[in-house]
């Protein structure tokens, strides 16, 4: 049976890990590095450490915690935020990255992906996408969810995966930090159209809502999820064995 992933994201700004509601309204949580040495611990499968306001301050991602986190962390690594060049790839790995996210730096720059996964190999490329519906149609995102970029999402993403992105991460700014549940329609819609990982993000509540998105969509590859685990709402060992008792395949934590 294949297993599915579980993957807590930290959102860092300014050192510290914050969590908002669709995209906005960001309060303090705690310090990257003490979460991801507890979710190392307690058997989630990944971690994304995403530097949000990276792309809309003009900067670099910050490395220092990022070296910090990555030495806590015994897990495969994602980090995005900034990452505009085959240099900011280069520098994140070099940090301890496993995989690079990319979003507002592949809007800019096309070719980016591409010479990206040449260089490093598709493995590596993450391209993480903020979509949300404007007038019906299903829009990306860019600068933290900030930039209307006119692009048509599922399209986008496709093109993305053509040259040679590896992953997706689906971030559904509709249903960020609302709990109500993930974007299932969204979700169905990139998975129709790309044959890489699906990463689901935004909208998880409950443990409910993590049965009924791989029951749904057998086809997403793994669920994320912030402020819930963040706040201890959802606790992730718990989370598995229930997906494993509805027949959803996990790698448990008594299995570590």
């Amino acid at each position: 049976m294949i297993t599915k992933r579980i993957i807590p994201c930290l959102d860092v700004r300014d050192g510290r890990v914050v969590k908002g509601v669709n995209f906005q309204g960001l309060s303090d949580v705690s310090s990257p590095v003490d979460l991801a040495d507890y979710y190392s611990r307690v058997g989630a499968d990944e971690l994304v450490f995403y530097d949000i306001t990276a792309s809309s301050d003009g900067r670099k991602l910050f490395t220092d915690i990022l070296r910090e986190t990555a030495s806590k962390v015994f897990i495969p690594l994602t980090v995005g935020g900034g990452i505009n060049s085959l240099d900011d790839f280069d520098r994140v790995l070099k940090c301890g990255a496993d995989k690079v996210s990319v979003n507002s730096g592949a809007i800019r720059n096309p070719s980016l992906v591409k010479e990206a996964a040449l260089r490093y190999g598709s493995q590596c490329v993450v391209i993480s996408a903020d979509v949300k519906r404007v007038d019906g149609v299903f829009r990306v995102f860019a600068k933290g969810g900030r930039e209307n970029t006119g692009l048509e999402a599922v399209k986008w993403i496709s093109d993305c995966v053509n040259n040679g992105a590896g992953e997706v991460v689906l971030n559904s700014i509709d249903t960020d930090g609302v709990k109500k549940g993930f974007d299932l329609e969204m979700l169905q819609a990139v998975c129709d159209a790309v044959n890489v990982p699906v990463i689901a993000s935004g909208g998880a509540g409950c443990i409910d809502d993590f049965v009924k998105l791989f029951k749904t969509i057998p086809k997403v590859d793994a669920g994320l999820a912030a402020s819930i685990f963040h706040f201890g709402e959802v606790k992730i060992p718990d989370l598995k064995r229930e997906l494993a008792a509805n027949g959803i395949g996990m790698r448990l934590v008594e299995e570590m």
